[in-house]
């Protein structure tokens, strides 16, 4: 399946970093080069590291998941960081997005869907686990409702299919999912979202989600 996917674990709780480091390396191609217990200490090991993903928490003492992601992208833009945490966290998550996070997974999720979630950030995907998404959209909106038209905030509209697959997007479902979906190949659902990637002004899957919560796409 091709070389393999470094990563780096960030959690304040021993028993958790053991945990994913059990699940994880159950894979052949993944491999867990480093951990670390705070985000002060996650910059240094990804300094030291160069891990291919990091699996940040939110909520820890002294630098929290957040504001470690947010450094780590100023620092290196080419770090891919998935959020993991508690629904209870909301505010906590969207922040994590806005900071430039590819990805949200929750603490229960399973060993197949955290390999898989680290395998599409890896690639250069990004990703809402999609069974959270639709309440993760709902709380951007009520936290933060649009305040204008979807046109007004775009130099150029969105196609009406560019539209369909957005709302898609949005929900977490992949570019194979959508592609069956909507009977198109996956190819062409490919070439639609560098589209609307650009249109939005987003660098991945993730920000468009939020970005089309703000101009009221979705």
């Amino acid at each position: 399946m091709g070389e393999t996917i470094r990563v780096l674990l960030v959690d304040d709780q021993r028993l958790m970093r053991e945990g994913l480091r059990t699940l994880l390396e159950l894979e052949p191609d993944l491999e867990v080069v480093g951990e670390a217990g705070d985000g002060e200490a996650s910059l240094e090991a990804y300094a030291a590291l160069r891990p291919d993903v990091v699996l940040m928490d939110v909520r820890m003492p002294g630098m929290d998941g957040v504001e470690a992601t947010r450094r780590l992208r100023e620092r290196w833009p080419e770090a891919r960081v998935i959020i993991l945490t508690t629904f209870d966290d909301d505010a906590y998550v969207f922040e994590g997005l806005r900071a430039g996070a590819l990805g949200y997974l929750l603490k229960d999720v399973s060993g197949e869907e955290l390999a898989e979630a680290v395998r599409t950030v890896a690639a250069g995907g990004a990703l809402i686990q999609p069974s959270v998404a639709r309440k993760v959209v709902a709380e951007f909106a009520r936290l933060a409702p649009p305040a204008r038209s979807a046109e007004e905030g775009l130099p150029e509209p969105l196609s009406e299919r560019e539209q369909e697959i957005l709302q898609l997007l949005a929900r977490g479902l992949t570019n194979r999912e959508i592609a069956t979906r909507l009977h198109l190949a996956e190819g062409t659902v490919k070439n639609y979202v560098t589209s609307i990637l650009q249109k939005l002004g987003v660098r991945d899957r993730t920000q468009a989600a939020l970005r089309a919560r703000e101009l009221g796409l979705v």
